[in-house]
């Protein structure tokens, strides 16, 4: 990497690696990322994603994907082969791939250890009556009855739940640190809890006991050699309780812990539980559904994995909690796609236009550029015929001067064709205007008219040979800029979050569009073609982003 590209990437973290190398302490950099696989990941986690792995391709060293599922109640193989996707979708790779699951017999093998020098003990209370005795901020806890049980003891109770002799919620291991601690984190905090009944997506049934996040992760990170444990400010408390487990088992690698802030994004929410409830209610449909901050649904939407680094790049690594625009994230793929989209014409609200002193029958191939500062794309063939469709916006019986469209009596130019005047408008018995009757003029392929000025440009796709197509026009999932700051938050959902265009229609080159790929509709925005619902007969495109952030201008407003 060069010291430039260093220099824009710069962050506290970085300059803490820096100095360790610097420093001798480390000759390696190895970091992590891991997830628990409950769902599928979100714009949240593409920030760690990026950081951890910029990280280890920068250094260089090594960044192993990591799944924590310690919770097969809530895990499932889906939501493995999902993260693992969205992961080298995103451009990266990983040193190793590994589960906590990896670790159950020495996660085992610790916790006995524990146990042996006394600071762990089995506990009999219910989750309510730890919680009750937990004490809070300004009053200590209390101890367990069962925190002096004899080492022989213990051993002997953890052996059995293990064995599978408890029921479950009857017993806990916790750790034997202090119930007057002022971090709650370190009031004898629970080890391992007894599950019965599950099917683990790796390990089957082979164990009813498993261990809790904060005794799993940093075990895991020193068990890879981990030298950088990189994870959200809401870990920060739990950092002491990361150190005292590794400073009291036989282990020698220590990572060190670092917190960074989360990522908060207006007009969505980041909470896995609030993003599952939102599709098993059907808010959205699925995971992958284009409305979702998911990874997926980003994907399927149309995002780039470029447009997505260079959002997580752009917005920085701080430990300042803060909301980033949604308009930052839309600017990314903007400023990528008006780089790299081939441009098409595509008609949403289809008016027919018949060009009167057209030849009938006739079809003129014309040629336009699929980007105008990129002649390297190349060019595509146009197909003008006597009647082509224009979008209804752009035409008005009459309008102001400000108006740069087609009004009855008026010029426009058709993209990349010829200028034409409307002369009538057909109508029905309630007064809908059916279709238009227009000239043009032949001599204006690529040429103004001598001695008047048209009003404008608008586009257009013929009517015979253009192909029919649904659009998906989406939007942002929530009205409110800070959604879901109570369980209720329906009310907040856009109404207009989806609105489906069943009529439009495209230019023909557009039938051979590729799933995946991406084009700017001139004058409408940036399109995906869908890779679940479309077909060759049928293709279904995804907006992607406007041209322009219209919700800054009504929120100006």
């Amino acid at each position: 990497m060069s010291d430039e590209s260093k220099a824009s990437t710069s962050n506290f973290i970085r300059q803490i690696i820096d100095d360790d190398l610097a420093s001798g302490k480390h000759q390696r950099i190895r970091t992590r990322f891991p997830p628990e696989p409950n769902g599928y990941l979100h714009i949240g986690h593409a920030k760690s994603i990026v950081l951890n792995f910029g990280i280890a391709e920068d250094y260089p060293g090594t960044c192993n994907l990591r799944f924590d599922d310690t919770n097969p109640a809530k895990e499932e193989e889906e939501f493995v082969a999902a993260i693992e996707e969205d992961v080298q979708w995103l451009g990266y790779s990983w040193g190793e791939l590994r589960f906590a699951s990896n670790y159950f017999e020495q996660l085992y093998d610790y916790a006995v250890e524990l146990i042996e020098v006394g600071k762990a003990f089995v506990c009999d209370l219910t989750p309510d009556e730890v919680r009750e005795q937990r004490g809070t901020l300004t009053e200590p806890g209390r101890e367990s009855p069962h925190r002096n049980r004899s080492v022989e003891e213990n051993l002997d109770l953890f052996q059995r739940m293990r064995a599978g002799e408890f029921a479950d919620g009857s017993r806990t291991l916790r750790a034997r640190i202090d119930m007057a601690s002022p971090n709650i984190n370190l009031r004898d905090p629970t080890l391992y809890r007894i599950r019965h009944g599950l099917i683990h997506h790796q390990t089957g049934d082979a164990w009813c006991i498993y261990p809790m996040y904060d005794y799993t992760h940093p075990i895991s990170d020193a068990l890879e050699d981990i030298t950088h444990s990189l994870c959200t400010l809401e870990f920060e408390d739990h950092r002491p309780l990361y150190d005292w487990v590794l400073d009291n088992i036989s282990i020698d690698c220590h990572p060190r812990q670092i917190e960074f802030s989360r990522l908060n994004l207006e007009y969505t929410v980041m909470s896995k539980r609030k993003l599952t409830q939102l599709v098993q209610e059907n808010c959205v449909a699925g995971w992958d559904d284009p409305r979702m901050p998911t990874i997926a649904g980003l994907r399927r939407r149309g995002y780039t994995p470029q447009s997505i680094r260079q959002f997580c790049e752009l917005i920085g690594v701080t430990k300042s909690e803060g909301t980033v625009e949604m308009g930052v994230l839309e600017n990314c793929i903007r400023s990528h796609l008006d780089a790299i989209a081939p441009r098409r014409m595509a008609v949403l609200e289809p008016l027919r236009l018949v060009i009167t002193n057209y030849p009938e029958g006739r079809t003129e191939v014309l040629q336009a550029d699929n980007h105008p500062k990129d002649a390297s794309l190349g060019t595509r063939e146009l197909m003008l015929t006597r009647e082509v469709f224009i979008d209804r916006a752009d035409f008005r019986e009459q309008a102001n001067k400000k108006y740069k469209r087609l009004v009855l009596g008026g010029e426009v130019r058709l993209r990349n064709a010829y200028v034409v005047r409307c002369d009538e408008a057909v109508k029905d018995a309630d007064g809908n205007i059916l279709e238009l009757r227009c000239s043009y003029d032949p001599e204006t392929l690529g040429q103004n008219p001598v001695g008047r000025k048209v009003r404008g440009v608008i586009h257009w796709v013929s009517a015979t040979l253009g192909h029919k197509a649904e659009v998906r026009l989406y939007d942002r999932l929530f009205r409110s800029a800070n959604p879901g700051r109570s369980d209720d938050f329906h009310s907040e959902l856009n109404p207009d979050s989806l609105k489906v265009v069943h009529e439009c229609v495209v230019e023909p080159v557009l039938n051979q569009a590729q799933v995946g790929e991406r084009f700017q509709f001139e004058r409408e925005g940036y399109f995906c073609l869908d890779n679940r619902d479309s077909t060759p007969e049928r293709p279904v495109f995804n907006r992607i982003v406007s041209l322009r952030d219209s919700w800054g201008r009504v929120e100006a407003g």
